[in-house]
């Protein structure tokens, strides 16, 4: 199984579906995975990426507070499988225990624990879209777009789901 690390680029809602998506990009090479999914575990992301402190834990900062009550560590999420149009996820922990996940889940979580993110290449090949460094325009364009959004803005259902491009 090779892996590449993916690092977060943010999630937006994708029209005219009102879909939330996640867009990870491979850190070394081109290719930039959209996972579909939903609009709690987006909001989940988009709270984390911009720092947003809430009353209480929501369910993410509840699980990362466990794991370290527990004296564990989360030492790597991968994005394993696309099996019938859906992404699989593990959690990887630092005593070799292994969590079946969904990868929105382990997406939020990953970013609150600050562990690394990773790809199987199987599902980078099958999904990846690449998009060559001179075409990075684009992904500027959607940087800023998510600069403007804020979780509030995401409603929609559950997901975890690939979607055609122009679907």
């Amino acid at each position: 199984m090779t892996l590449h690390p993916l690092q977060v680029v943010g999630v937006r809602v994708e029209l005219p579906a009102n879909q939330p998506v996640v867009l990870l990009k491979e850190t070394d090479g081109v290719r930039y995975l959209p996972i579909w999914i939903g609009a709690v575990e987006a909001s989940a992301i988009a709270f984390e990426q911009q720092g947003v402190q809430t009353p209480r834990p929501m369910t993410h900062d509840l699980l990362k507070n466990v794991i370290e009550a527990l004296g564990g560590e989360l030492k790597q999420v991968s994005i394993t499988e696309l099996r019938d149009d859906v992404f699989y996820a593990e959690l990887e922990f630092g005593d070799g225990t292994t969590v079946s996940a969904r990868p929105s889940d382990a997406i939020a979580l990953a970013l609150r624990t600050e562990t690394p993110i990773v790809g199987d290449e199987t599902v980078l090949a099958a999904v990846g879209i690449s998009i060559p460094d001179e075409d990075e325009d684009e992904v500027e364009r959607f940087r800023e777009f998510l600069d403007q959004i804020s979780a509030d803005d995401f409603a929609g259902s559950e997901g975890d789901e690939p979607r055609p491009e122009n679907g």
